[in-house]
């Protein structure tokens, strides 16, 4: 049966020791989206809103927090992160922002790219509230990952 890797064991918190492994090219995918009301995907979309490109906030403040991972998740290494990148697309009635990061490093950039997809996607919250508050932030995953002892993993299609 597999263990939780940030427990020791005694079942304490831990930063797992990544000291004694091999660097490997390392890359995540991941995604989500903010689904809001036509009004809000309109102005959010638009270049003349009058907050200023909200996509271009919301890629830099998700790629932004990508690079603070390790600030924000208490057992998360910091990472020299080599790229990151974060495209946001108009869907049906919402917002998707699907990230990459990579780097040749000891450990993956899962986390990385989780939380560029959560901080993009909560900037266009921000940006749009005051049109929509009900938006909804939904489906943040993990799409694909590979590097490392584990290899590739991708994610089973959904709809």
């Amino acid at each position: 049966m597999a263990k939780l890797t940030h427990l020791d064991e005694t079942g304490a918190a831990r930063m797992v020791d990544v000291g004694g492994k091999t660097a490997t090219d390392r890359k995540a995918i991941a995604t989500g989206r903010i689904i809001m009301s036509a009004e809000a995907l309109s102005a959010l979309t638009g270049s003349d809103s009058a907050k200023g490109d909200a996509i271009a906030a919301a890629r830099i403040a998700g790629i932004m927090a990508a690079k603070k991972t390790g600030e924000l998740i208490p057992l998360c290494h910091p990472l020299g992160l080599d790229a990151v990148a974060l495209d946001i697309n108009a869907e049906d009635g919402a917002l998707r922002a699907t990230a990459t990061a990579s780097l040749n490093g000891k450990t993956g950039v899962e986390m990385e790219a989780m939380t560029a997809v959560s901080v993009a996607l909560l900037t266009l919250y921000d940006m749009g509230k005051a049109l929509d508050r009900a938006m909804v932030i939904e489906g943040v995953r993990l799409l694909h990952k590979s590097g490392g002892k584990s290899g590739e993993w991708n994610a089973a299609s959904s709809s």
